[in-house]
């Protein structure tokens, strides 16, 4: 973008496909679960930029792992409270409990790679008595 040029305030669907790198199908969905409202010009669907930013938002909360009903719930506590205190408060109480099931996937994870390395070890112990 040059110096004059603003930044783009309407975005087409294809527009943010090709941004996102996301189907034009999951717009769409997020669209119909209530995450994203265009405006509409007859059947076309005419997106602006805090359309184009929830988007962002959705995508990150998904890898960060993150339920569409989680985003759905922040996106409220925004609009309803611009101050957006409660709306930290609530990312923090999420973040936590995303970070204290991570936690918990990865000591799970550690348990089973310990089983697997002893089973492992049993099976290569009683391979090398049968080559005796």
């Amino acid at each position: 973008m040059t110096e004059n040029q603003s930044p783009q305030t309407n975005y087409s669907i294809s527009d943010l496909s090709k941004e996102f790198d996301i189907t034009t199908r999951s717009i769409r969905f997020y669209e119909d679960q209530g995450l994203l409202k265009p405006k509409r010009r007859g059947q076309t669907r005419i997106y602006v930029l805090k359309d184009r930013v929830r988007l962002k938002l959705i995508l990150r909360g998904k890898r960060l792992g993150f339920s569409l009903a989680e985003t759905r719930r922040l996106f409220e506590l925004y609009d309803a409270d611009k101050n957006s205190s409660s709306q930290l408060q609530t990312m923090l109480d999420l973040v936590e409990d995303k970070k204290s099931s991570l936690q918990q996937q990865m000591d799970d994870i550690k348990v089973v790679l310990m089983e697997l390395n002893s089973a492992e070890q049993q099976c290569r112990s009683a391979l090398a008595l049968q080559e005796k």
